[in-house]
């Protein structure tokens, strides 16, 4: 008889490394794009990658959090930097790679902070939002304040939004359904197209129009 709790997190864990992965190509693709060193590049790589769930940690009690306790995700971001500072110039071409990478990101770790948060505390509306939210955009908001730009959650297409509204569908699929898979699923898929399409289509929310514009 299958354990359905241990492929479930098995499952996450998965996505969780994954998307650890994904971010840490945007924050490596970031660094080389400010000419950063190698040291530099997996610094940004692994910032990016594990800032948001560590931050998620802390704030919701871990005494460690996984990026600590678990040393894959750091041999990832570490291993996915020195890929990408060796494929640098058959890369660079390619620099619609890394808003893929960033959108994939956006929406596995929006659902892996919801995620938690519903395994911590159940149904708990305001808490899965904020986790998966804050897993989503923590990473990138470092990886952007890091060298010295307004971060792209501020400023660039549907972005945080996109975030919210991943992190809303996995609530309400949930709540609709009870499936964690399903919730998963669709939470990704509904994070990463909301913000595929936002970037080809330039979509924007409003902002506040100054004189100099």
């Amino acid at each position: 008889m299958v354990d359905t709790t241990a492929t479930i997190e098995l499952f996450i864990y998965v996505l969780d490394l994954f998307g650890t992965m994904a971010f840490a190509v945007t924050g490596a693709f970031k660094a080389i794009e400010h000419k950063a060193d190698i040291v530099g590049i997996i610094i940004l790589a692994t910032i990016t990658g594990v800032a948001g769930g560590t931050i998620r940690d802390i704030i919701f009690g871990n005494e460690l959090p996984n990026s600590l306790i678990d040393p894959a995700y750091v041999i990832i971001t570490i291993s996915t930097a020195i890929v990408l500072f060796l494929l640098h110039s058959r890369l660079q071409k390619h620099w619609n790679l890394f808003l893929k990478f960033d959108a994939i990101g956006l929406g596995v770790f929006t659902v892996i902070g919801a995620t938690f948060a519903y395994n911590l505390f159940g149904m708990n509306f305001l808490v899965i939002i904020l986790s998966g939210m804050l897993t989503g955009i923590g990473g990138g908001i470092l990886r952007d304040i890091f060298v010295n730009q307004t971060p792209i959650v501020f400023v660039k297409e549907l972005y945080a939004s996109a975030s919210f509204i991943g992190a809303l569908s996995f609530y309400l699929t949930l709540m609709i359904t009870d499936e964690i898979y399903a919730a998963t699923i669709i939470g990704i898929s509904l994070t990463t197209g909301l913000r595929l399409v936002a970037m080809k289509y330039n979509w924007n929310l409003p902002k506040v129009k100054s004189k100099y514009d």
